[in-house]
């Protein structure tokens, strides 16, 4: 199920190249809960999507917990539920990581994430994509961008070759277009400097300062306040931001913006069976609630379509490359 990522595909050529490959719930997961996986580690059927406890959970990134965000996925987990025909909870995790230890431990059954947490949680886990999102519901559109961002009225800084020595706010360790492909970017760009991620991320070593702002919102919050000199955004959080008035186009200005990016997916965990998945991607290929697109999904008129591991290999193999130092 390829797609177009022929951006993303040159940075990782690009990256090789230069040389930087040297440098339901917790009972639902346990045998005794009606032996969701065989020994084999492949799921099979149980009849009860809940698990022991009758509940289905989604888990859900740390980057929205405004009222509409909860009332719209509170929608989706009551229209999921008819479906399954038992109780569907959604939560927040505190943080990418979270998610997949909540997918790994049985805690969640299906959860919303980046591709950068999905290339981790392969690593821990056994779990599969069975939808990303789309803009429009076109596969074409299946994908995103990270733009490095300053406070507009910052004249030093107008591309990403002046962020050297500023001060910097990744996102999160695990956020695919606020720390994982701007890594990349960053090396690309200063090819002479022999950088690694390590140095990237260390207080003095390429920036002033560098910090994690938790969410692409506080990083947002951060230039705008002058807090912080540099930091990456998702494209579409940014124009989700601004569309919804949590900061004016005008505060800030894109200095640089990356390739495509494979667009988040609704992964299941190891120990949902087949039935459930098939039942989850049909309901989800179809639900056209816009409130949940716009609001938690943050890209008004998206939908899900169907995927699978294969539209994630390019990056598993960058948090691969950019790891392994």
């Amino acid at each position: 199920m390829k797609r177009n990522r022929k951006m993303l595909a040159l940075t990782l050529s690009a990256l090789m190249t230069a040389g930087l490959l040297a440098g339901c719930s917790a009972a639902s997961s346990s045998a005794e809960a009606g032996g969701t996986a065989s020994a084999a580690g492949t799921a099979v059927e149980t009849g009860n999507p809940g698990g022991e406890d009758g509940v289905f959970t989604i888990a859900y990134a740390p980057n929205e917990s405004n009222t509409e965000a909860a009332d719209a996925r509170n929608g989706l987990a009551e229209d999921l539920g008819a479906v399954l025909g038992c109780e569907v909870e959604e939560i927040q995790a505190s943080d990418y990581n979270a998610i997949i230890e909540a997918l790994r431990t049985g805690s969640a059954d299906m959860a919303y994430m980046g591709s950068q947490a999905l290339a981790l949680g392969v690593e821990r886990t056994d779990l599969e994509p069975i939808v990303m999102k789309a803009e429009d519901g076109d596969p074409e559109k299946a994908i995103y961008h990270s733009v490095f961002i300053t406070n507009a009225a910052n004249t030093d800084i107008n591309s990403i070759e002046d962020i050297k020595g500023r001060t910097m706010a990744f996102v999160d360790p695990d956020s695919t277009s606020g720390n994982l492909v701007p890594t990349a970017e960053i090396i690309q760009a200063f090819p002479d400097d022999g950088l690694n991620s390590d140095m990237l991320h260390t207080n003095g070593d390429f920036f002033e300062a560098v910090s994690f702002s938790g969410s692409h919102q506080a990083g947002l919050q951060a230039v705008v306040k002058g807090d912080v000199d540099v930091a990456p955004i998702s494209d579409q959080i940014l124009a989700s931001e601004i569309a919804n008035g949590n900061a004016a186009e005008s505060d800030i200005k894109i200095i640089h913006e990356s390739g495509a990016i494979p667009a988040e997916a609704m992964v299941v965990a190891e120990h949902v069976d087949q039935a459930t998945r098939d039942k989850l991607t049909e309901f989800l290929t179809s639900y056209d609630n816009e409130q949940y697109f716009t609001d938690v999904i943050k890209v008004p008129g998206a939908r899900f379509i169907e995927c699978d591991m294969s539209d994630y290999e390019e990056i598993i193999e960058l948090n691969k490359i950019i790891n392994d130092f």
